[in-house]
């Protein structure tokens, strides 16, 4: 094992905190021994391209600070390799944190977490999802809520975070079901209407609505939750429910488990781990333990 390990940092997560978590992050490491680079990217792109060149060059380990879209280009960087990944969860949303049971927002015990890893059983194997060339640690959602997310994305006022909420009642306003095609594993299409369809690898997204509440990281398989056709009120009934996972007893709620799904739609964007991946139609498959998580906690079976 090399001692040379990297990290990647989003300055902006949480508004700034990636920037003020790299220092005792970096402390910690340095502390256990190792000696820490620092790439920062001038955007996504060139992020990217600066940790695909860390990890191709031979570095011990890519360490994200930030949320979860940093952590979805670290994934994109080390899915597949054998280079470790570490996560500092410093962002707004922190759900592949939350689901790997690490340290979020604190910035020193899971940078001291990550360098146990590295010195003990060098991370843990982690499925990931693959879907259009992109790989994902979370969620991906179609539907009502990415269609909230192209809404919010076109607004320029308001801003933050009461931009999505005037997505959201927009969207509740023209609220109707969306006629989907879709195909679990070798199976037949099914034809069926659909408020919304999530593909979870693992159980939650936008911080902490746990869609796919029962999806597990290492078993090879996604939890597909398909929200039916309902009303403005049944949504806004059931939606508070996500938050603790008790929507999925719901009538109008269905789960399927699959290794690989096909979803068609017309004029559906998907987005993975909150970032757009694109226009229906995507097909997403498990890839099992695609990457070697460190500081990651044995679950319970």
């Amino acid at each position: 094992m090399t001692s040379d390990i990297t990290l990647f940092v989003n300055p902006s997560a949480g508004r700034g905190r990636g920037a003020r978590a790299a220092r005792p992050a970096a402390a910690a490491l340095r502390d256990a021994g190792f000696h820490v680079r620092t790439v920062v990217g001038t955007d996504a792109p060139d992020a990217l391209r600066r940790a695909r060149e860390a990890v191709a060059g031979g570095t011990g380990a890519l360490i994200a600070v930030g949320g979860d879209g940093m952590v979805s280009l670290a994934l994109q960087a080390v899915a597949g390799t054998p280079t470790p990944l570490g996560v500092i969860a410093v962002g707004t949303g922190n759900d592949f944190a939350r689901a790997n049971r690490l340290p979020v927002r604190d910035p020193a015990a899971a940078g001291r977490a990550v360098a146990r890893s590295l010195k003990g059983d060098g991370g843990r194997p982690v499925d990931l999802g693959l879907a259009g060339g992109t790989w994902f640690g979370t969620v991906l959602a179609s539907g009502f809520d990415s269609r909230v997310n192209d809404r919010g994305n076109r607004l320029r006022f308001p801003t933050g975070r009461l931009r999505y909420n005037a997505a959201m009642i927009a969207e509740l306003a023209a609220l109707r079901p969306v006629p989907y095609r879709i195909r679990l594993d070798d199976g037949p299409e099914q034809r069926l209407e659909a408020t919304l369809v999530a593909v979870g690898n693992a159980g939650s997204y936008g911080g902490g609505m746990r869609i796919c509440a029962g999806a597990r990281l290492d078993d090879g398989l996604f939890d597909i939750t398909v929200v039916g056709p309902c009303s403005r009120s049944t949504l806004l009934a059931v939606f508070p429910r996500v938050y603790r996972g008790t929507h999925l007893g719901h009538p109008c709620v269905t789960v399927h488990r699959a290794a690989r799904v096909t979803l068609e739609a017309d004029g559906i964007t998907g987005y993975a781990d909150g970032e757009p991946l694109g226009p229906l139609p995507l097909t997403a498959e498990t890839v099992p333990g695609a990457v070697r998580l460190l500081g990651a906690a044995q679950r319970e079976r």
